[in-house]
């Protein structure tokens, strides 16, 4: 089974992030900003933020979905909000999104928050509402059972420091985590933390039993060139059992979004 786990940037790199998902294919994908706006059918919206202009796929969900033709999807909504089409808003869902293919039954899920709750009207101030999304599937190669519960933590505009919203986030994320899992089961964590290693937060994890791949396996960075800013990490993969690991990786090429996909292979 491989799990893949990636901050989608709102679709920018559309072009080089779908065949990238066709061809890679992963059994289970867990995919961070996604952007989900039923209500057009127009393919790039603007998302504004004060000085923060960006592009958004406008259904990113919809395009990864036709990618995976033999994956179930569930999309989990953060917040709905308004994207631009020039002056118009639209309205628009932002969350994250699983796949999981077919072949693997989903035999439980659980759905939550680690930060605030869902906003209807608006994103909200930073720090804006993070949801989080666990599913327990069977394994039929290797006998068993794994449940792989993945998050976009929140954003600080002071930084990635650590703070009681922070660990308050990671204890969230371990309740949901628990809420899907049975006894045995392989566990898998994983998402855009946005934190720095060391932190607290994540020792939280840690100290909860989960081993953490990403810098315990050498890897020097989670963020592709594409990001400009300093701190060279966000995102990270935790597992309980690390003997079921039998490859980790940090693809560096090609870059499809600021984030840099994170594959295990169980």
């Amino acid at each position: 089974m491989r799990v893949m786990c990636l901050n989608a940037w709102g679709g920018k790199l559309h072009a080089d992030l779908l065949p990238f998902l066709r061809a890679s294919a992963p059994d289970v994908l867990c995919l961070q900003e996604v952007v989900h706006s039923p209500e057009t059918d127009k393919d790039w919206l603007t998302y504004r933020d004060g000085d923060h202009v960006l592009p958004q796929r406008a259904n990113l969900f919809r395009d990864v979905c036709a990618a995976l033709p033999e994956h179930v999807a569930v999309f989990c909504p953060a917040a709905q909000g308004v994207l631009w089409d020039e002056e118009r808003s639209i309205p628009s869902q932002w969350g994250l999104a699983t796949f999981v293919r077919r072949s693997y039954p989903i035999v439980g899920q659980h759905q939550g928050f680690v930060h605030k709750s869902y906003s209807p009207v608006g994103y909200g101030d930073h720090p804006r509402s993070r949801s989080a999304h666990g599913v327990r599937v069977y394994d039929y190669e290797r006998e068993g059972y794994v449940s792989i519960t993945h998050m976009h933590g929140l954003r600080d505009l002071n930084g990635k420091m650590d703070t009681p919203e922070r660990s308050a986030q990671s204890r969230r994320l371990l309740e949901i985590s628990r809420a899907v899992s049975e006894p045995g089961d392989v566990t898998v964590v994983c998402g855009d933390f946005n934190l720095e290693p060391g932190s607290a937060a994540l020792r939280i994890l840690e100290e909860a039993g989960l081993i953490e791949l990403v810098q315990g396996r050498g890897f020097s960075s989670t963020r592709s060139s594409h990001y400009k800013k300093p701190g060279r990490f966000a995102d990270y993969m935790l597992i309980d059992k690390e003997d079921a690991v039998r490859d980790f990786q940090v693809i560096e090429q090609p870059e499809v979004s600021d984030h840099l996909p994170l594959v295990l292979t169980l």
